[in-house]
């Protein structure tokens, strides 16, 4: 799945190639792509037509293209979603899902939505162009200038999930996902399963440094590129998979300390994490209950 640094990539390069050019005509070729608008395809398609966009946003993992009329084109890639910039001429993808024709663009190219899958999907957030009520309930990503650390990390002292699962809660904090959060905590040497609450706030603050560093340094690399599907808009693969020091290392040695790379099953994915380096928590002591007096 594309996580932050993938999905910024994305957002990246349309703010370079599509802001600024108005949709021309639009081809909803599959109509799952577009099932969460009420509109269905051709009110979706109706509603776009002739509208300039003006900016290219993304709130974690949505993607949102503000437009002219203050509503926005609001998209997530799921699985295995691409948003591509293409000449008209370029063969059709076999996913493609929708086309649109654009109007002041590079060399008049088209943006092409392709889903193999079709767990991602678009559509019309009315009223949307500043941020769509659809993902307002999101948490800002670690990427955010806005991002407040302080909160962050006294959210996830009080609490006794352990600390991936809370990596993970798009509500608390967006954008991190399985990949990076195994990285994030291979970095921090903390163990996925432990609780919040047993974390000093400096180890909640350095973990969430090593998010950013990780995400950062994807950045610059493109993402990462496990699932072939994944290109940016020029159908460029990320390399970052090259760098990752525990996920998908199953067996491998550890890079610190040469102990296996272990891997478990985590909310039907896997997490990576070397057992000497992130040691596993030790479960919580429980009090007795006194017994009670036995009468006479």
């Amino acid at each position: 799945m594309p996580e932050l640094p993938e999905v910024e990539v994305v957002r990246a390069g349309l703010e370079r190639h599509v802001v600024g050019a108005t949709i021309t005509r639009v081809e909803v070729l599959h109509p799952r792509p577009v099932r969460r608008d009420p509109r269905g395809p051709s009110g979706f398609a109706a509603a776009l037509v002739g509208r300039r966009i003006e900016s290219a946003r993304r709130r974690g993992k949505y993607l949102w293209l503000p437009l002219d009329s203050g509503d926005a084109l609001l998209g997530h890639l799921g699985m295995s979603g691409q948003i591509l910039v293409q000449p008209p001429t370029a063969p059709d993808e076999r996913h493609l899902r929708v086309r649109f024709g654009l109007e002041g663009s590079d060399e008049g190219r088209e943006m092409r939505f392709v889903d193999q899958r079709m767990f991602g999907g678009l559509s019309i957030s009315t009223g949307g162009a500043d941020l769509p009520a659809e993902i307002a309930h999101i948490a800002r990503d670690p990427l955010d200038p806005e991002f407040d650390d302080d909160a962050f990390v006294r959210t996830v002292r009080k609490r006794t999930s352990g600390v991936k699962r809370q990596l993970l809660n798009q509500n608390l904090i967006s954008g991190v996902g399985n990949i990076y959060a195994d990285e994030a905590l291979w970095r921090a040497r903390i163990h996925g399963e432990r609780p919040g609450d047993r974390l000093t706030a400096t180890q909640a603050r350095e973990l969430l440094g090593h998010a950013r560093e990780v995400m950062v340094s994807a950045l610059g690399q493109g993402g990462t590129s496990f699932d072939a599907l994944y290109v940016n808009v020029n159908g460029e693969s990320g390399y970052f998979d090259r760098s990752l020091h525990a996920y998908g290392r199953e067996g491998e040695p550890c890079e610190r300390c040469g102990t296996p790379i272990r891997r478990v099953a985590f909310m039907n994915r896997s997490s990576y994490f070397c057992p000497v380096c992130q040691p596993a928590p030790r479960r919580r002591r429980t009090t007795a209950t006194p017994a009670s007096p036995v009468p006479d």
